[in-house]
């Protein structure tokens, strides 16, 4: 996703986004010996296929919080620099690609990544999991960017064991889909994101894409999940040069619904965040901290 329908006024003012960083995003902490930070890869099974996921395990005994961060369409910005991020301030990552794409077996569609989204949620609270990561199951939080931001907003609102969600210029495909009863807005979105995105996914096509974004409902309409999630810790960070105009949207809902606990910025980048990394990765562990025990 990038910048093709929706322009963006409101703005982080640069002094905001040059404050010091928290520690956890330009320092690693000191080395357990015993109990050190550590990476896995694995695979979580999932309906007619399987998530290639990773694990990024925070240093320390545990149990520790975990975060399921979810990329986007195709998945080109995996965030893994966030992931580095939270792990230094002490919490676990699960990361993987939805059935379909990067090599996951099965077959890629907008709804079946709401469903992987589901299943590793569910796969973070399994006994064996828990063990194997020092997880603490009833500390789990979902960040997601882009569509990632669509599935983690659906998941945190289907589920209310989750504790927080944290939204990166997230994408709301139902207002994209309303958007094609202009036919120029349809051909932006097929030739602007759809076209340079299949080569990564499998199991779909141009269009299976454009007819699942055309009649998306309420499982992938982003502000219709604020309600759900505005009772709990919820971010929204937008950018202007991205589709920030969908996460003010939610916010707006989310603030309607009476959140109590939201934060809604947006940032003077692009879509990808590429000249506010070090930003971002400080609103996350900024954000993230609020849930220490």
């Amino acid at each position: 996703m990038r910048s093709f329908l929706f322009p963006l006024f409101l703005t982080v003012p640069v002094a905001a986004l040059a404050a010091p960083p928290p520690v956890a995003v330009i320092a690693d902490p000191p080395a357990d010996r015993l109990h050190p930070a550590a990476m896995a890869a694995f695979v979580i099974p999932a309906q007619d296929g399987a998530l290639n996921a990773v694990m990024y395990r925070a240093a320390g005994v545990g149990p520790h919080p975990t975060l399921l961060l979810l990329h986007g369409f195709p998945g080109n910005e995996q965030n893994l620099d966030l992931a580095q991020a939270a792990r230094r301030a002490g919490w676990n990552v699960l990361t993987f690609h939805y059935r379909g794409s990067w090599g996951s077996p099965g077959r890629f569609s907008f709804a079946n990544c709401l469903q992987d989204g589901a299943t590793a949620l569910a796969y973070l609270r399994r006994p064996d999991v828990v063990a194997r990561f020092g997880i603490d199951p009833s500390r789990i939080a979902v960040a997601g960017h882009s569509m990632g931001g669509m599935v983690a907003a659906r998941v945190g609102a289907d589920d209310a064991g989750v504790i927080g969600t944290f939204l990166i210029d997230p994408a709301d495909f139902a207002a994209i889909g309303r958007g094609f009863v202009d036919p120029k807005k349809r051909e932006a979105f097929l030739l602007g994101e759809v076209r340079g995105d299949m080569p990564p996914l499998a199991g779909t096509s141009e269009e299976a894409i454009m007819t699942e974004t055309a009649h998306a409902g309420r499982p992938l309409d982003l502000v219709a999940a604020m309600p759900a999630l505005a009772a709990r810790p919820l971010a929204l960070i937008g950018a202007t040069r991205g589709i920030g105009a969908m996460a003010e949207a939610a916010a707006r809902r989310a603030r309607e619904a009476g959140a109590r606990h939201l934060d809604a910025e947006t940032f003077e980048t692009d879509h990808s965040f590429s000249d506010a990394r070090i930003a971002l990765a400080g609103r996350l562990v900024t954000w993230l901290a609020q849930f220490r025990q």
